[in-house]
């Protein structure tokens, strides 16, 4: 079962405004998420519990960005909500 994965379109901007490398690997590492959004042994995706919702999901990017997503499994997708530092997602969790 493949995922589709939809990027918010500011979201999508403010990756492309990174550095040519950073895109690269953040695009890469939210490719992975097609095959697999769900956490898992070994894996730098976490569920998360916010605000009594346990539908919004994070996934650490190369020690420097976080992604926070959703799975749409009827639909088979995967909505991506942000791609932030993580010294930024430490200070805004409980923001989705």
């Amino acid at each position: 079962m493949t995922f589709r994965i939809l990027i918010n379109r500011k979201v999508l901007e403010s990756i492309q405004s990174l550095s040519a490398k950073s895109w690269r690997i953040i695009m890469e590492e939210l490719k992975t998420l097609q095959d697999d959004p769900y956490p898992g042994s070994g894996s730098d995706k976490e569920r998360l519990h916010v605000h009594g919702r346990e539908d919004t999901y994070r996934l650490h990017i190369s020690r420097t960005f976080t992604a926070f997503y959703r799975i749409h499994e009827q639909e088979l997708e995967v909505h991506v909500l942000a791609v932030i530092s993580t010294e930024q997602a430490h200070k805004r969790y409980g923001w989705f």
